[in-house]
């Protein structure tokens, strides 16, 4: 109860109606878990790492937006390294996809549904291809935003060829907007989640209901994405949609998708000042009065890659 409430409640105004309180946990029985998104390989894994150690806040994932095939096997097996030391999940973008390629549609002003999407059989060898050769670098986590892709895949899993360890989190660019969606997606394999980032308190009751995979929720959203601020709110975001992945983007921030050298310092900064509103809003977290645990470094994993 926040001391607000008192005050609210003198002046006659009643309580919020809240929905229930999520019963589901994650595998070690915490409620959420840290994600720092947009880390564009080991440079900036590094400063976000720093920036985490620094200000005592525990980062549990880390995401990448530019594609596991604009990293060099080298920096794949940093990555990986770095990580499986660290005990944090990682998770690459599967590379190929529709705007990344010639479709003249997927950049139109209507062609946001494509975003994501990979483009025939070329693309589609390219996104398998580019899963496998991370694999083989250790990397166990892996952003889907294609249906028929995560099948694929997921399949693949299923008999065999792809380790069992490996995790597919679908993106944000493929979030479901209902239940019989989420439900969907994770019938043909999806691990974790990505929601649209506006959802209400009651949306996300509706989700968390169809389905017991961990969630993902941007609390703090890129422009692109609508650009909500809501840290502040975490706890009772945490309360109704555990196991939830908490993530923090940063509105106000420049594009880094493809990233690389020519905005290596920009990326490291954006990083950084995503650790700090994570400590912000587990601040606020604390102060709801509402027990939430989050799950340690090293927690049973959903994607901690190989060394």
């Amino acid at each position: 109860m926040l001391q607000a409430d008192s005050l609210i409640n003198g002046a006659g105004l009643g309580a919020e109606a809240l929905p229930p309180a999520s019963e589901q946990r994650f595998p070690d029985g915490a409620h959420y878990r840290i994600e720092i998104p947009s880390v564009e390989g080991p440079g900036v894994l590094k400063a976000v790492l720093e920036e985490a150690n620094t200000r005592g806040v525990t980062v549990n994932r880390v995401s990448q937006g530019s594609g596991a095939m604009l990293h060099s096997v080298a920096e794949l097996k940093e990555m990986s390294a770095i990580g499986a030391d660290a005990g944090i999940e990682i998770s690459l973008f599967i590379g190929p996809r529709e705007e990344w390629g010639i479709s003249a549609m997927s950049r139109a002003a209507d062609g946001g549904c494509l975003a994501g999407s990979a483009r025939g059989l070329r693309q589609l060898r390219y996104c398998v291809e580019d899963v496998l050769r991370a694999v083989e670098c250790g990397i166990r986590g892996f952003l889907v935003a294609d249906i028929g892709l995560l099948k694929l895949l997921s399949d693949a899993q299923y008999g065999g060829e792809i380790p069992a360890d490996v995790v597919w989190k679908v993106s944000a660019l493929l979030a479901p907007s209902n239940p019989a969606t989420l439900s969907l997606l994770a019938s043909i394999g999806a691990d974790t989640v990505n929601l649209p980032t506006d959802l209400t308190l009651a949306e996300l009751a509706e989700m968390r209901a169809v389905s017991n995979i961990p969630l993902d929720l941007y609390v703090e959203a890129p422009d692109a994405m609508g650009g909500v601020v809501r840290g502040e709110q975490a706890a009772d975001l945490i309360r109704v949609a555990a196991p939830l992945y908490v993530k923090f983007g940063l509105r106000n921030s420049r594009g880094l998708y493809p990233s690389g050298m020519h905005v290596q310092t920009d990326a490291e900064l954006i990083g950084r000042e995503k650790v700090r509103r994570a400590q912000i809003a587990m601040e606020w977290i604390e102060r709801s009065g509402i027990e939430l645990t989050q799950s340690a470094a090293h927690a049973p994993g959903l994607g901690i890659p190989k060394p």
